[in-house]
């Protein structure tokens, strides 16, 4: 809605600044001056003791000379009470007396109807609170003082209590003359069913808790059931003209107003809760009106603060609640909105927390919240045991539905890589760890024998092979076998980027990789990501989530071009042997170096001859490769693509050939 001009220049005039702002601050009587409208106080928008922040009421400007806050009284309202623009208008031309500018007639009309419902809402709020005083309400006092509400708290929530009778909030109202057609549409009381009956009171017998709009004005009623037999313990007002129970929060008003000065935005599941936290300092609460969040109210919450953290009971019930949400979530995500997960103690909720441990305990909890992306992966990874390739293509198939679900590349990117450290960690960071004691041959956890998710054989005490004379003389040796592993691994994504109709097949063994250089690292998880496109997409889906850069470097490699797996994009046969040639080499390598790993953690537990004969078996491979010994006794296979290959590395090529059952015509059996 517009606004005519001048209506602003009017409201400023008739606005005073100092009467504003007064309603936060305590005013400094030594340094302020009312009569010249020169008054000094404590800012509001930052924590300080001495009088800082300078209101001056004649000119209708602020400006803090400690944290720079400046405006006009517009502005005060928007950062203080946490509003937009035209609401803060809204509010100090209703305290000034000023009409809005007028609307359309029908809209005019339906405001207009809006305003006699929420008076008379108001006016049940005052009932009930009345009836909470009265004898009928001994049992609801009792049950409100057990949960630790004093007096002074239960006025603070206007709580009341809605007595036995059926037509006792009927009566009332229609004392007063409140039309019948108002306290029905009020969602307040129900028509009878029966000929000539009169209507009944929607609530009866139940702790009323009023739910207020982001403006205070009181829209519905939560109401919690004394009657243990009730079917319904806590029931909502009916949808009204005022109430959309999808696109409200109760406490929404205070805790946006909490959230603007700083507050965490918390989002607890019902009215005690809330009223728990609030009242332990934690102001920037509210809760869903009993339902999973909605899309709404996601969008409500992110207006308020970028990053809510939900407050989840420490039952089954809160943790189901926070895995369906994910989903939810997840096609709504931008940079910088997200959510944090606070999940309470076994058993109990933030009341509970409070009542044990106090407030100190549920700070510890929110500060300790999880991001989103731990929800997803515990949702995925719970209880479950990946002993097997199909589950883990299973885990990673869901993973990568998920993330897909988010429209923003750079983030999608972003949760990919913390996806692939927490399988890393889940796959890789436990190796050996349940190995038997005495038990040297025992396979190790992860995805093959021996820790690794490769898909060759596991490395046992026979593994020795050795390195050819011209791999030992070559820059990659001299270099070391990191830059191996990075130039193996190049040729890899160069390969399937050029083939990538294989990548389906050679996923699992792509999966096993865990690549040091950070480009790789990309790649990876944008090929796994994408593993299931139309292979005439593939680059251009990963160039768009690794960046360009990372393929123009990628294939300008002086080596890459010059593999005739890259150079002649239609010859298939040759690209399935090249990489099942780099998969066995960097299997084998690696296989040693686990080999020795595995032994040395061994040493404290375990030291007998073949402990010893097996780490320097080890030992004596990885030198071979890396010191360039001139002895070599390790007998060799030629591969397909002419390259000679030791009988660990020809049974891991041969492995993976047969895995994919990939036979090329006329080829003899080896």
């Amino acid at each position: 809605m517009s606004l005519p001009p001048g209506f602003l220049d009017e409201l400023r005039t008739r606005t005073s600044l100092s009467q504003v702002v007064g309603r936060k601050v305590m005013w400094d009587p030594r340094k302020s001056n009312q009569g010249k409208g020169d008054m000094w106080a404590p800012c509001p928008f930052h924590q300080e003791k001495s009088a800082s922040f300078h209101v001056d009421d004649r000119k209708g400007f602020y400006y803090c000379f400690g944290c720079h806050a400046k405006g006009d009284a517009v502005t005060f309202v928007r950062e203080t009470e946490n509003v937009g623009f035209m609401e803060a208008v809204e509010i100090l031309a209703r305290e000034v007396g000023m009409q809005m500018p007028a609307r359309d007639p029908q809209a005019q009309q339906k405001a207009d109807r809006r305003t006699q419902l929420a008076e008379v809402m108001e006016q049940a709020v005052q009932h009930f609170r009345l009836q909470l005083n009265t004898s009928a309400a001994a049992e609801a006092r009792d049950y409100l003082a057990g949960r630790g509400l004093s007096p002074e708290a239960q006025a603070r929530w206007n709580i009341g209590f809605a007595p036995p009778g059926w037509q006792g909030l009927w009566d009332h109202l229609r004392g007063k003359d409140v039309p019948e057609d108002l306290i029905l549409s009020a969602g307040l009381a129900k028509p009878s069913n029966r000929d000539g009956g009169r209507p009944y009171d929607t609530f009866r017998n139940r702790i009323m808790f009023p739910i207020r709009d982001a403006r205070g004005r009181a829209i519905a009623f939560g109401g919690r059931a004394m009657d243990p037999t009730d079917n319904a313990k806590y029931l909502n007002s009916p949808e009204t003209e005022l109430f959309d129970k999808g696109r409200s929060l109760y406490n929404h008003g205070p805790a946006r107003e909490a959230a603007g000065k700083g507050a965490p935005l918390l989002v607890a599941e019902g009215y005690m809760d809330v009223i728990a936290l609030s009242e332990a300092g934690f102001g920037a609460t509210v809760a869903p009106l009993g339902t999973a969040i909605t899309e709404d109210q996601l969008q409500l919450l992110w207006r308020i603060s970028p990053e809510p953290v939900i407050a989840l009971d420490g039952d089954t019930a809160g943790l189901r609640a926070a895995m369906r949400l994910i989903d939810m979530v997840l096609p709504q995500l931008e940079a910088g909105k997200s959510l944090r997960f606070a999940i309470m103690p076994a058993g109990k909720d933030p009341d509970d927390v409070i009542r044990d441990d106090g407030a100190g305990a549920i700070q510890k909890i929110v500060d300790a919240a999880q991001p989103l992306v731990n929800l997803l992966w515990q949702r995925e990874t719970e209880g479950k045991v990946f002993d097997s390739p199909e589950r883990k293509a299973a885990l990673d198939k869901s993973l990568r539905e998920s993330i897909r679900k988010i429209p923003d590349p750079s983030l999608r990117k972003h949760y990919g890589d913390e996806i692939n450290r927490l399988r890393w960690e889940l796959f890789r960071g436990k190796r050996g760890a349940d190995r038997p004691a005495n038990d040297r041959n025992a396979p190790r956890r992860g995805f093959g024998e021996g820790g690794q998710r490769g898909f060759g054989r596991g490395f046992g005490r026979d593994f020795t092979p050795g390195a050819t004379p011209g791999l030992r003389a070559s820059v990659l040796v001299a270099q070391g076998t990191a830059v191996e592993d990075q130039v193996r691994e190049a040729v890899i994504f160069a390969v399937l980027l050029t083939h990538p109709h294989l990548l389906p097949d050679i996923a699992g063994e792509l999966e096993g990789l865990h690549p040091a250089n950070p480009d790789h690292a990309r790649l990876q998880m944008a090929l796994l990501r994408h593993a299931d496109a139309d292979p005439s997409e593939l680059r251009a889906l990963v160039a768009q989530e690794t960046g360009p850069d990372t393929l123009e470097k990628l294939f300008s490699q002086s080596h890459i071009a010059v593999i005739p797996a890259v150079r002649h994009p239609h010859d298939s046969e040759t690209a399935l042997l090249c990489l099942a040639e780099e998969f066995a080499k960097l299997e084998a390598r690696r296989g040693a170096e686990r080999e020795i790993s595995e032994a040395m953690q061994d040493i404290d537990r375990l030291a007998d001859e073949g402990l010893t004969w097996r780490l320097s078996q080890a030992a004596l491979v990885k030198q071979r490769a890396e010191t360039g010994s001139q002895e070599d006794t390790t007998e060799y296979d030629t591969a397909p693509t002419g390259a000679k290959m030791s009988r660990d590395e020809r049974s891991a090529f041969d492995a993976l050939i047969a895995k994919i059952e990939f036979k090329k015509p006329g080829r003899k059996s080896t």
